[in-house]
């Protein structure tokens, strides 16, 4: 846990700022018994929408005199927190570069797949914005989960 967060108590007259507790899913931070004491002590359970996060980077928009707690978060709350408390648009966007960051994780394998379902590779250069020496460059490599088999000389996927 080393993606810090800030919990803060947002003022009746203030605009909305941040996300509410509530609506990041289950965060460990909030199971601690530092948590759980800050919570009492101000006497606001943990699903008011006065229960508020905001990830480090965006400290500045805490409201000035607000009560805070500095909290710590995993890899994957952090990147929760910072979708929830971005704008909508931004949000969205936000997502689809974490399934690109996926889907680029296995692209040779996915490519191989392609090329021995008999997609020509200038149809994967089209359609994937790779260029025509990277695709080239896998024609005759071997995928690290294929099996080279004697029908017909190529390459067989395993399952």
């Amino acid at each position: 846990m080393d993606h810090d967060a800030r919990l803060f108590l947002l003022p009746d007259d203030h605009p909305r700022v941040g996300a509410a507790l509530g609506a990041v899913g289950a965060l460990a931070c909030a199971e601690t018994p530092a948590v759980h004491g800050w919570l009492q002590a101000h006497g606001v359970p943990a699903e008011s929408e006065q229960v508020r996060i905001l990830p480090a980077d965006a400290e500045a928009l805490v409201p000035e005199g607000a009560e805070t707690l500095p909290v710590p978060l995993s890899e994957e709350e952090a990147l929760r927190v910072h979708r929830e408390c971005a704008p909508k648009s931004v949000a969205d966007l936000e997502a689809e570069l974490l399934g690109f960051r996926e889907t680029t994780q296995d692209w040779q394998a996915l490519v191989h797949r392609a090329l021995t379902a008999g997609v020509p590779a200038p149809r994967i250069v089209q359609l994937t914005g790779l260029t025509p020496q990277e695709v080239g460059g896998l024609v005759h490599a071997p995928s690290p989960a294929a099996d080279v088999t004697q029908e017909d000389h190529r390459l067989r996927l395993t399952p």
